[in-house]
């Protein structure tokens, strides 16, 4: 027997031989979940991850459950003949890796990862020892996306928002109020820009600290008061009644994406920053490069374009769920 991961019907990855599944999102007994975003929830009896996703999870997905927490780099005994060890991934605060270990080698699991370095996240990790089969996510998993130096980003950010204060306009950057929000209240801290948050990226933002993560001084968001302040607020809130009070305003999405122009409506938005959580393309080759697997199984985003990719390198790979279209390759 060896390792043979399905997609589950409950999202997520199924391992039949453990009986457990990875970021599942219906419930089931027992589930690694790699962060707390939504995406990656469910309401399990189970469930196995870091302390900063069991507490950023009780806030979003309340409910009883036994939670086995682990920390970094400590191996724990899934059951008698196999052996889990979490590893950051450099996503969001807590977000980790899942290695398994048995007698048929070593599985491992990224769940989402971003390699570049992030003031409010663990730096990403790749197990000593690589692993023999890596599950792993391919949300930028094509060549066009890679993307613009971090600090080329942020400081884009920043002019984007000192133009918009200078001409008595409040900049309203929009981005997911868990990680991104967090990441972006840092850059701006460093600018030195004041900054009112949505009370979503407030109350997430509390968490972090309790996590013992230091963040910028930030004000509550105030639309009548908002003048000579960076607004930062989760996309969905663009048109809410709170940011729709802001008369004077002008908006930007923070996202990968953006290195698209179709994704990013130029009617909906100002500006389009790619300030992203995950890995860009290059770093996705670079994290296998680390890994040394002797099979990949691709996850999410381009997964099939990906897995054909490292094909044509040498490397064998299949995109868990799809068809795989197999190359005739030749030699030079």
């Amino acid at each position: 027997m060896s390792w043979e991961p399905t997609l589950s019907p409950k999202g997520g990855i199924f391992l039949p031989q453990l009986g457990w599944h990875l970021d599942a999102r219906q419930r089931t007994d027992a589930s690694f979940v790699s962060h707390a975003h939504r995406d990656h929830l469910g309401r399990h009896r189970t469930i196995l991850c870091t302390a900063p996703t069991a507490r950023l999870l009780a806030e979003r997905l309340p409910g009883r459950r036994e939670t086995i927490v682990l920390p970094f780099n400590e191996p724990w005994s899934l059951n008698s003949h196999t052996q889990a060890t979490l590893y950051p991934a450099g996503h969001i605060l807590g977000s980790a890796q899942c290695l398994l270990e048995n007698q048929h080698g070593r599985l491992l699991y990224t769940g989402d990862l971003k390699l570049r370095a992030s003031p409010c996240a663990e730096p990403c990790m790749a197990p000593p020892g690589g692993a023999d089969v890596l599950i792993m996510e391919t949300t930028f998993g094509k060549p066009r996306y890679r993307f613009p130096p971090a600090q080329e980003v942020a400081a884009a950010i920043v002019e984007f928002c000192r133009k918009a204060m200078s001409e008595h306009t409040v900049p309203v950057l929009l981005a997911y109020s868990l990680g991104k929000s967090q990441e972006a209240l840092a850059l701006l801290g460093e600018a030195r820009l004041p900054v009112m948050l949505h009370p979503q990226a407030a109350r997430l933002a509390r968490i972090y600290a309790e996590c013992g993560l230091s963040l910028p001084h930030y004000m509550a968001l105030d639309p009548e008061n908002a003048l000579g302040h960076v607004v930062i607020a989760p996309p969905q809130a663009d048109r809410s009644p709170e940011i729709r009070r802001i008369h004077r305003r002008r908006t930007a999405l923070l996202s990968g994406w953006a290195l698209d122009s179709w994704a990013v409506p130029s009617r909906r938005y100002d500006a389009a920053f790619p300030l992203s959580d995950h890995a860009d393309y290059d770093e996705l080759l670079g994290y296998v490069a680390s890994v040394h697997p002797r099979l990949v199984y691709t996850v999410h985003g381009f997964a099939t374009e990906f897995a054909c990719d490292l094909r044509t390198r040498g490397i064998e790979a299949k995109a868990l769920g799809r068809e795989n279209q197999m190359e005739l390759l030749f030699p030079d």
